[in-house]
């Protein structure tokens, strides 16, 4: 028998969970703060990638992602940077992961709910949609 669920489209939280998974296997953010982020539930359902040992967010699950979130870097010692949303924005610095976690949070968009699955091309496309509904 033919298994329809195979092709079936993956649902946002099957691809979120992926993608915090794929981020704790990599190695590159510290533990601690990946803990702290994915506790977080408004952060915990957007889709996580990293850079240069940065924590980021998306509200859309493929590359290229958006850059309306603030994310998380490392600082020297056991600290945090919170930067952005987009390069050369800087919030603040953070001692520890939960403050960082929480200035990122303070600045997450209104309308910040579960990541979409696509694009930010095919997002945009999908609030203009049901903008205009």
């Amino acid at each position: 028998m033919h298994d329809v669920t195979m092709n079936a489209p993956r649902s946002s939280t099957d691809v979120v969970e992926s993608g915090w998974r794929d981020v704790r296997a990599d190695g590159r953010v510290r533990p601690e703060l990946l803990d702290e982020a994915y506790a977080e539930p408004r952060l915990r359902q957007l889709f996580p990638w990293t850079g240069m040992g940065e924590l980021h967010f998306s509200r859309c699950t493929s590359p290229r992602w958006t850059w309306d979130i603030p994310y998380i870097a490392p600082a020297a010692g056991d600290g945090y940077m919170v930067l952005g949303p987009r390069r050369g924005d800087t919030v603040g610095a953070a001692a520890t992961p939960a403050q960082a976690v929480a200035m990122v949070v303070e600045r997450l968009p209104s309308d910040c709910g579960p990541a979409f699955v696509g694009t930010p091309d095919e997002l945009a496309a999908h609030e203009r949609s049901t903008a205009d509904s």
